[in-house]
């Protein structure tokens, strides 16, 4: 992608290339500093999800403006749009972690848990969990694993935690497409409103 990038020799492209690849290191190092950490807050985990996927996602936005020479104000909507539809998709990836089956999604129920990740669902159910839930999500945060597997699904069942982070996602899917209208009509303008809806309404 780097060697496709210096060939269309756009210093505004590498530019952008490079503040990306940049926030995204940040955002790595953030998530391991997250990892095993049951009091990762909920601020703390978005501000992850900017680093990494919605920031993936509003280059890429961004960049189809830029190679289109399109006019600034439809560069800066697209990239707002990118940044919100990369927030939703990963808390719709949050929500999949814990209610797809693995032939859907290629992985296994719980495989964040069990590397330690406090995703949104588990940062939700602690805080509206009983105190034995709260304290088994935690043991299953810090150690790894999925020893208690069964336990920590119920717990963000009951406490609507897969419910909480979908409706977080949908309030950022229509953040995304309410900056479309800055885009002529065209058929691209609608795939990318499909796209936004597509994103919260997938089983994959």
């Amino acid at each position: 992608s780097f060697q496709m990038m210096v060939g269309i020799g756009s210093m505004r492209v590498m530019d952008i290339m490079a503040d990306t690849t940049n926030t995204i290191a940040e955002g790595e190092v953030m998530q391991l500093l997250n990892c095993h950490d049951p009091d990762t807050t909920e601020e703390r985990y978005m501000a992850v999800i900017h680093c990494k996927t919605a920031k993936l996602f509003e280059a890429a936005a961004r960049l189809g403006a830029v190679l289109a020479e399109r006019p600034r104000e439809e560069e800066l909507a697209l990239a707002r749009y990118g940044l919100h539809l990369g927030t939703a998709f990963q808390l719709i990836d949050d929500v999949l972690d814990y209610n797809a089956s693995s032939a859907e999604m290629g992985k296994n129920i719980g495989d964040d848990l069990a590397e330690g990740k406090p995703t949104l669902p588990l940062i939700h159910a602690m805080r509206h969990g009983a105190p034995e839930e709260i304290r088994l999500i935690r043991s299953a945060i810090e150690q790894g694993g999925l020893e208690h597997i069964e336990i920590v699904t119920r717990t963000i069942e009951s406490t609507g935690a897969l419910d909480y982070t979908s409706r977080l996602a949908a309030k950022e899917a229509d953040r995304a497409i309410a900056h479309l209208p800055m885009l002529p009509e065209s058929p691209a303008r609608d795939a990318l409103i499909g796209l936004a809806r597509f994103a919260v309404n997938r089983r994959y």
